[in-house]
């Protein structure tokens, strides 16, 4: 399926809303994107015309979206670009909305500490596996490959 993607960067303009749906939870906040061009007449920069978009962010990028942005936060946002257009009261109507894929904050203005999420439930952690022997000398052609440890049993298991 051809999809557009793109990669916007500007400023969260409103407080993300976050809701709990039967489909998972979602979020939704709008981006302000301004255009900066370097106005020679002037010898500074100056702002250009200003888009908004609304973006959503589904599940987990709903929820953490929700817990990290807040207005006039510098952000970095790559998605699925929608244009949809209505008639409202006899007047045509289009908006452009970003279905998110990833959202972070715009490291070129600013810092951030990133936090990993706590995952939903952790299930039982996976058996250790043992370490390489990085030591082992390469094998030379005609010899038997090394045998591979076999697996230690977990205290109290029955073999």
């Amino acid at each position: 399926m051809n999809e557009t993607m793109v990669c916007a960067v500007g400023n969260v303009a409103t407080q993300p809303v976050y809701r709990e749906l039967a489909a998972g939870p979602s979020a939704r906040f709008r981006l302000a994107v301004t255009a900066r061009y370097w106005d020679r007449e002037k010898n500074a920069w100056t702002d250009g015309h200003t888009n908004f978009f609304t973006v959503w962010a589904n599940r987990q990028l709903a929820a953490n979206a929700a817990t990290s942005l807040a207005v006039g936060d510098p952000v970095v946002v790559q998605g699925r670009l929608k244009v949809r257009t209505e008639n409202r009261e006899g007047q045509q109507w289009a908006s452009a909305d970003i279905d998110a894929v990833a959202i972070g904050h715009d490291l070129a203005r600013g810092t951030t500490a990133f936090r990993r999420s706590g995952k939903p439930e952790a299930a039982a952690p996976a058996p250790p596996r043992p370490e390489p022997d990085w030591e082992t000398p390469a094998e030379s052609p005609g010899t038997a490959a090394p045998q591979r440890p076999e697996p230690v049993a977990a205290a109290g298991a029955m073999t």
